[in-house]
């Protein structure tokens, strides 16, 4: 049995395919066959002339995502992305469907999503969830091959790690658990063991939001390296992000352009590197210049700031228009982030963090920061933010046995993948998506 991915290996030759016909099209000589096996599409063309009539009046007339076995000749086709077709000799009808919800026709978001389990199977979902599949395979290859170690963190936590507003609670043996938030406490106790970790995994955050940014259950990659400050931080974000994009740009570049309909200009900025890096100072400035000279009073009043607030969506959208690649933001207000962030030497009021806005309106997609390793500053920042110390006396011990400057970030996959193939929300980027209104499919 042949996959159509490997069909350029048989031109000229018989082969056996087996998957799902997702289309057709037929005239009163010739059917063609839009056939699907999950490696790829390509066209099967049934001449009435050469195969049986009843089998092309059966085809003509199969219901569409029936199962099938096909068999037939490649030939070249120049008309065809693939470059091939395949010259139809028979069918075997694993099944025939039923009438398939999903039609021609335009469907509504929610309609989709209530069909997520069959929405998966149209090529425009296929390339999202392929680039999502290789943005991971290029993220742990860049973390391995340059030495980082994968530390799993804990999704069962008893412990707040971006604010207790947004946990979801579960019983847990007469206690109460917490769904991780973000594994990067625990990073930081494997960057103390081996120097440079990182851990891929699912984080979960309580927040009743329903922006196009925002789900319920997500996956994060956060690295965490020893003897690292922010600007190694700022290095590393930068060159982890210039490498991982030029590499979906080589495999992925023309699916992006051709079925997305991706203009791939400002990835292709991101695989150059030479991140504009300003201050929140600096984004303050220009953030209360752009209000000012605002027209429109919708515009105008979302992009109303004051030093010392978090940015909204339309601020990163507004901001990141004025840069044709990411943007780093560092230096941000100690009192906007969270208990674990160094507090600037240089100015109190500030943290050594970092934010990664990517252009084209698609706004965070990496924050993080230098870690505070002097354990005094630290345990008074835990009683700040009303946190248990004793909950993290694992956490403070860090700072107790040989306590290092250190510093990671979090990149937050959905959303990168939804800014790599040009999308307008994230519930797309990953198979089901857990929203403030779906948790089912």
């Amino acid at each position: 049995m042949v996959r159509i991915k490997d069909i350029a290996q048989h031109e000229g030759k018989d082969v056996q395919l087996q998957g799902w016909m997702f289309n057709r099209r037929g005239s009163k000589r010739f059917v063609f066959m839009q056939i699907r096996d999950g490696s790829g599409f390509i066209q099967g063309v049934l001449n009435r002339d050469e195969v049986d009539e009843v089998l092309f009046d059966q085809i003509k007339r199969l219901p569409l995502e029936s199962s099938v076995t096909v068999t037939g000749t490649v030939a070249a086709d120049t008309r065809s992305k693939l470059g091939y077709e395949l010259h139809v000799k028979d069918v075997r009808v694993i099944q025939s469907a039923q009438e398939y919800p999903i039609g021609k026709k335009e469907h509504g978001p929610d309609f989709l999503m209530q069909h997520r389990h069959l929405w998966i199977r149209s090529r425009r979902q296929h390339v999202v969830l392929r680039v999502r599949h290789s943005l991971v395979k290029a993220i742990r290859d860049y973390f391995d091959d340059r030495g980082f170690l994968l530390f799993d963190s804990p999704l069962l936590t008893a412990n707040a790690c971006e604010g207790t507003s947004t946990l979801f609670e579960t019983p847990y043996f007469g206690k109460m658990a917490y769904l991780s938030q973000s594994g990067q406490l625990y990073q930081e106790a494997g960057a103390m063991a081996f120097g440079k970790t990182y851990c891929f995994g699912p984080t979960f955050r309580a927040e009743k939001s329903a922006t196009r940014r925002h789900l319920t259950e997500f996956w994060m990659i956060e690295p965490e390296v020893a003897f690292a400050d922010n600007d190694d931080n700022m290095d590393l974000a930068e060159d982890f992000m210039a490498t991982v994009i030029a590499k979906i740009l080589d495999m992925h570049g023309d699916e992006l352009r051709d079925v997305l309909g991706r203009d791939t200009t400002a990835l292709e900025k991101t695989a150059e590197g030479d991140f504009p890096r300003i201050s929140y100072d600096e984004a303050i400035d220009t953030l209360q210049r752009l209000h000012s000279e605002c027209e429109d009073p919708e515009t105008k009043q979302h992009l109303a700031i004051e030093w010392g607030s978090d940015f909204g969506g339309r601020h990163e959208t507004e901001l990141t228009k004025l840069y044709d690649r990411p943007v780093q933001v560092y230096d941000w207000p100690y009192a906007v982030k969270a208990f674990y962030m160094k507090r600037s030497e240089r100015d109190p009021r500030l943290a050594r963090c970092v934010d990664v806005l990517a252009p084209e309106g698609y706004g965070e997609i990496i924050g993080g920061g230098q870690r505070e390793d002097n354990l005094e500053i630290l345990e008074a920042a835990i009683q700040h933010h009303e946190l248990d110390p004793a909950d993290f006396t694992w956490f403070t011990d860090l700072r107790r046995y040989g306590s290092v400057p250190h510093a990671g970030f979090g990149l937050g996959l959905e959303r990168t993948v939804a800014w790599v193939c040009g999308l307008q929300h994230v519930r797309e980027t990953i198979p089901f998506a857990r929203t403030i209104d779906r948790l089912n499919p």
